[in-house]
């Protein structure tokens, strides 16, 4: 049987509304920080993915007041035992916020409709979407496409119709749950911290570039991405490999864990030559070093088959750096009238947007200049955090219903 354990910070626990954090998979360190300062937070997670992410050190460094709980055991066993887990800890708190709309929540909407606890789920990516992009990759059959398609459609369509309201990140996703049946408002996550994400004048640049290690008179392509099957860093490759051969002494430079995978991109796209501009490095923490990588870039380059929020073109933005990105999903219904969006899969049109940024870098800036205004006013992390206390204390403390008013 798996070993539940359990950590204690050495903090006081802010007391308030108890709040139980329900984590299928993986989490990011902003959102659980935030978190902890609008709530009593007890966070249930797997323990395998909460060690290997660096999630654990990450929470155990940043102080953060809260109870973890660590759930032993790989798919199925986490499944059924963090079941148990819920039910036990149920009792002792006001709502279950739970981590996207498939079999985790299906566990937390289970327990909150049993033990009479409102649930509140939080999408951050598209399932259906996101998976099919496997069957794109030819990664899965067609077998295998039709039954998963056929699972996640089920899942997130009870989810949606059992849980309080869905949080979605963003506008996009706000309206692809409301497909599924869900009460759904937009969320911000974590928001943007955009006093760490801010513009950097040319001589900053400069300097970041030496404390960096990074090119100081290259045209600087950052990509932070993990390498997965929704992403499509094979179009930031080929875009910036055409814009080289068309003369643009570019670099191109991925954060992520995945990078020593993105290194080897090149060669099997057949792209040779490599070595002296494409860069890889590990993920930074993304409360610190990420955004001296974002102010010094030219441009901060995504693509993707799939795409919920992306946040890093946010932060991108908030550091008035042009972004360059796929016009799909969350992206192209965010982005649009601040970065410069290009049809999906197309190389060619994403290395002439970094030409252009290129021969004229000033109204590129501008347009991102307006994009962190924009980021500033509608997904900053203040906003972002007071947004989710007010969702959370309306489901634990729904307002009385009005008095009957008596007639003649």
């Amino acid at each position: 049987m798996p070993v539940l354990s359990r950590y204690h910070n050495t903090m006081s626990v802010r007391r308030g509304l108890r709040v139980i954090f329900f984590v299928e998979g993986f989490t990011d360190i902003r959102f659980v920080v935030g978190l902890s300062r609008i709530c009593e937070l007890t966070m249930i997670v797997p323990a395998r993915q909460y060690a290997q992410s660096g999630l654990r050190k990450r929470v155990t460094d940043s102080g953060a007041s809260l109870r973890v709980i660590e759930v032993d055991g790989g798919r199925l066993s986490f499944q059924f035992h963090s079941l148990a887990e819920l039910w036990r800890s149920a009792g002792e708190c006001d709502v279950i916020l739970s981590q996207e709309v498939l079999r985790g929540s299906l566990n937390a909407n289970l327990v909150g409709r049993l033990r009479s606890v409102p649930v509140v789920t939080y999408m951050g990516i598209s399932p259906l979407e996101y998976f099919n992009c496997r069957r794109e990759r030819q990664q899965i059959g067609p077998l295998t496409a039709l039954l998963g398609a056929t699972v996640i459609r089920t899942a997130a369509a009870i989810n949606g119709r059992l849980a309080t309201v869905c949080l979605a990140m963003g506008p996009y996703l706000r309206d692809k749950a409301a497909e599924m049946g869900a009460r759904s408002e937009v969320g911000l996550y974590y928001g943007v911290d955009v006093d760490l994400f801010r513009p950097a004048g040319s001589d900053e640049r400069r300097s970041l570039r030496s404390r960096l290690d990074l090119p100081a008179e290259k045209f600087l392509v950052v990509l932070s991405s993990r390498i997965s099957h929704e992403k499509d860093p094979e179009t930031v490759v080929r875009a910036v490999a055409l814009a080289r051969a068309r003369g643009l002494d570019a670099v191109l430079l991925n954060l992520g864990g995945g990078y020593r995978e993105f290194l080897a991109l090149p060669a099997r796209l057949g792209i040779e030559n490599t070595g002296g501009w494409v860069m890889g490095r590990p993920a930074v923490h993304p409360g610190a070093e990420l955004a001296d990588y974002f102010r010094a870039a030219d441009v901060v380059a995504l693509a993707s088959l799939a795409e919920g929020a992306a946040y890093s073109t946010l932060e991108a933005l908030a550091c008035a750096t042009p972004v360059v990105a796929t016009a799909v999903g969350g992206m192209a219904v965010q982005l649009d009238g601040y970065a410069e969006l290009t049809p999906r899969r197309d190389h060619e049109a994403m290395a002439a947007a970094l030409l252009a940024v290129a021969a004229d870098p000033g109204p590129a800036r501008a347009r991102a200049s307006r994009g962190r205004e924009y980021v500033c006013r509608d997904w900053n992390r203040e906003k972002a955090f007071a947004d989710l206390a007010r969702v959370l204390a309306s489901v634990a403390m729904p307002l009385p219903a009005p008095a009957a008013v008596r007639t003649r």
